[in-house]
């Protein structure tokens, strides 16, 4: 039997225990389901390094891949992307096994279809140039591994986030993230623990992959899409951490003038035109940090 899906016998009275002792129970099992993040980190790094060089060097995109509750954590991470990093549309595909109607109720029968995985990848012309990432819990949903086995075979690079070692879904791909969350407290009930080191998991990698790929600068979001009144107080504070010399009101004109991009608004402070800012990034891959430093003094 799978670890996700044995019984912990020590939790076979959980009906009898009183409610704080339900929630200790649950809350313990998902902080040994955190360390089971913390144990795979050199694997999810070098997850990271092979997919940022990979979608640096073009066009290709990031796919996120799952069915039913790792499905759902994948739809949730890969849609903070765009507010969060300006990573494009056009490059993110969040994929769920019965579509977008399966994202808010349960479909019977579509992660068993391997057919439609093999479809799906086919419509969305994966290649070469992008990377898949595929969930599951067990390891052996048949929807997501067909997708991994497809989408490898298109030369995409794949990586495989399972919750059991030796299943399926890490045979064919390029990387492979085993999570020893254990166990459920819940037996079988794998949006618990598991879910919790999946979801871990996806904003570990999202975060770090965005680092890598200089959509970042120190620990600030420099690349954020996303506008509203408090993300717009928020770029102030960045611009003047990046940039100390600036006022209240000399930060509000560079992020007008930069459209509210705080990447650009700091080479604007810096006394940068428009077209040279927008220039000097792109010659240095986006990285704030080489352009601030290629500014002459």
């Amino acid at each position: 039997m799978s670890d996700t899906e044995s019984i912990q016998a020590h939790a076979q009275a959980l009906d009898l225990q009183a409610s704080d002792q339900l929630v200790t129970a649950i809350v313990t099992s998902q902080r040994r389901a955190l360390d089971s993040v913390l144990n795979s980190a050199g694997a999810l790094g070098r997850a990271v390094d092979a997919t940022a060089a990979r979608l640096a060097e073009g066009s290709g995109r990031l796919m996120l891949v799952g069915a039913g509750a790792s499905g759902r954590l994948c739809i949730q991470d890969g849609a903070e992307l765009w507010p969060t990093f300006a990573w494009p549309h056009e490059r993110l595909e969040l994929v769920m096994a019965g579509g977008p109607q399966a994202l808010l109720k349960s479909i019977e029968g579509v992660e068993d279809d391997v057919s439609a995985a093999c479809a799906e990848v086919d419509a969305l012309g994966v290649c070469a140039d992008d990377v898949v990432v595929a969930v599951a819990a067990s390891g052996r949903s048949p929807w997501t591994v067909a997708w991994l086995e497809s989408a490898a075979s298109s030369g995409a690079l794949t990586i495989a986030i399972s919750g059991n070692a030796d299943a399926p879904l890490l045979a064919p791909a390029d990387h492979g993230i085993v999570l020893h969350s254990g166990a459920e407290v819940l037996a079988g009930s794998t949006r618990l623990a598991a879910g919790t080191a999946q979801k871990a998991t996806l904003n570990a990698f999202s975060t770090a992959l965005m680092v890598r790929l200089n959509r970042t600068f120190d620990n600030l979001m420099v690349d954020m899409a996303a506008r509203n009144t408090k993300l717009d107080a928020r770029r102030v504070r960045m611009l003047q951490t990046i940039v100390p010399t600036l006022s209240e009101a000399e930060a509000c004109s560079a992020l007008l003038g930069a459209q509210g991009w705080v990447k650009l608004a700091a080479l604007l402070a810096k006394g940068d035109s428009v077209t040279s800012a927008e220039a000097r990034l792109k010659r240095f891959g986006g990285s704030l940090r080489k352009a601030l430093a290629d500014i002459p003094v």
